[in-house]
């Protein structure tokens, strides 16, 4: 059975709420070796990123209670 967008944004969503925070880098090698790296795309600086779909899911589900932090690379409760 083939993963989607949502369950990777789940995941996401739960690893946010264990830890309060999230960072990129991580959640992409995770990501990777878990979901597939069609998850993942090469984004404009060069560095790997979590496709758009999935941080569209994402975003839906903390409903505006998460930011990113664009200095560190994190998303964190705010």
């Amino acid at each position: 059975m083939a993963v989607t967008a949502n369950e990777v944004a789940e995941w996401m969503m739960e690893q946010l709420k264990s830890a309060g925070i999230l960072y990129q880098k991580e959640a992409v090698d995770y990501i990777i070796q878990h979901f597939g790296e069609s998850f993942i795309y090469v984004n404009e600086n060069g560095n790997q990123a979590i496709s758009k779909d999935v941080k569209k899911i994402f975003k839906k589900l903390h409903g505006g209670k998460a930011a990113w932090e664009r200095d560190g690379f994190f998303w964190g409760w705010h």
